[in-house]
């Protein structure tokens, strides 16, 4: 018996950008963090300069761990915010604004964590934020999408230090769900962080092909 589905965020439930895509939301992000720290006076740092250091340091930590979005923007920039926590959320703010933007959710969505919750199925997201993001954050951008009071609980990789696929996200959102792996389903749409990693903790794993964009290997999309 199914006691709790755990979802990924980012095209899972919600629509916002494929990792292919990345690269111009990216420049569109820094472009947004250049110019609020332009208008303060506090960077001397060329636009293109900046583009190509996010570019060359748009990797993840190979251990899974989760790096703070103030350190990259620090280092791109040239320029303390860590310091000045207000200044540091304002910037993060700018760099998410493209992102959040774009986000839509799907027509399915809200029908389906409602049958779940009427089932008597538990349910959480479980998400990793782009570049280390702030989690208060994407708490507000999970606010303003109507999903915080349709799971029972939202786990963000900021909040445990460690990003998917590594294990202690999962185990992080069971506890508070109060389930145990075996009797869990987590729904995602990647490979990798979601399914080989929530499999590897012992859930079963639900792959989502929103627009058929997901190479198996099969010698075709989808």
């Amino acid at each position: 018996m199914t006691a709790a589905v755990l979802f990924d965020l980012g095209n899972t439930l919600v629509a916002y950008y494929h990792v292919s895509e990345f690269r111009p939301v990216l420049a569109e992000a820094i472009a947004a963090v250049r110019n609020e720290l332009g208008d303060r006076g506090l960077h001397a740092v060329p636009l293109e300069s900046a583009v190509g250091a996010a570019i060359d340091d748009n990797r993840e930590a190979s251990d899974c761990r989760f790096r703070p979005m103030v350190e990259r923007l620090e280092r791109i920039f040239q320029v303390p915010l860590a310091g000045d926590p207000v200044l540091a959320s304002i910037v993060c703010e700018r760099f998410l604004a493209p992102i959040f933007t774009a986000g839509r959710v799907y027509d399915d969505t809200l029908p389906a964590l409602a049958r779940l919750r009427s089932s008597g199925v538990r349910t959480a997201i479980v998400s990793n934020g782009p570049w280390g993001s702030p989690p208060e954050l994407w708490r507000r951008e999970i606010q303003r999408l109507g999903l915080s009071e349709a799971v029972d609980a939202v786990v963000l990789c900021g909040d445990v230090g460690w990003r998917k696929p590594a294990p202690q996200i999962f185990h992080a959102a069971l506890r508070k769900l109060g389930c145990r792996p075996a009797e869990s389903v987590f729904v995602g749409d990647d490979l990798r962080w979601d399914i080989e990693g929530s499999a590897a903790v012992g859930m079963r794993a639900i792959l989502i092909d929103r627009d058929g964009s997901i190479w198996l290997g099969t010698g075709s999309a989808g």
